[in-house]
C-alpha cells in the first residue's frame, strides 16, 4: 500500500510539473524579440520602477515583483492571452511566472537571462 501511495504521489508531482512547463515557456532573446516585435502583446517588466526607468523593452508595462500591488496589477490583464515577462536576469520573472500560473494565466513567455541577455 505504501508503495502505491508513493507512486501516486510521484505521478501527481510529475504531472503538475509538466503542466507548469507547458504554461511557462522560457524563450531565448532572439525568439522573445521575434514574438513581441510589431505585435500588440501583454509585455511586462517585473523589475523595480528605478530599473525600468534606466532601460526597458519598448512597449513594456512595469509591474514591480516586490510591489504590494503585484496581484492587483496582474488581475487587470487578460488571463487567457499570452503574457511576455522579463526582469534583469531571469530570477524574478521565473518567480513571477509561477505566481501567474497560480493566478490562472494560461500562456506565459519568460525571457531567458532577462533584459541583461536581450539583444
Amino acid at each position: 500500500m505504501k508503495y502505491i501511495l508513493t507512486i501516486a504521489l510521484f505521478t501527481t508531482l510529475l504531472s503538475s510539473n509538466l503542466a507548469l512547463n507547458t504554461v511557462i515557456v522560457v524563450l531565448s532573446s532572439e525568439d522573445f524579440k521575434t514574438q513581441i516585435e510589431n505585435k500588440k502583446v501583454q509585455l511586462i517588466d517585473v523589475r523595480t520602477p528605478k530599473e525600468y526607468k534606466s532601460s526597458n523593452i519598448n512597449g513594456a508595462k512595469n509591474i514591480d515583483f516586490y510591489s504590494k500591488n503585484f496581484n492587483e496589477e496582474f488581475n487587470k490583464l487578460k488571463k487567457d492571452k499570452a503574457v511576455y515577462i522579463y526582469c534583469r536576469s531571469g530570477s524574478r520573472s521565473r518567480k513571477a511566472s509561477h505566481k501567474l500560473v497560480a493566478m490562472g494565466f494560461t500562456e506565459i513567455y519568460d525571457l531567458k537571462g532577462g533584459i541583461s541577455n536581450y539583444k
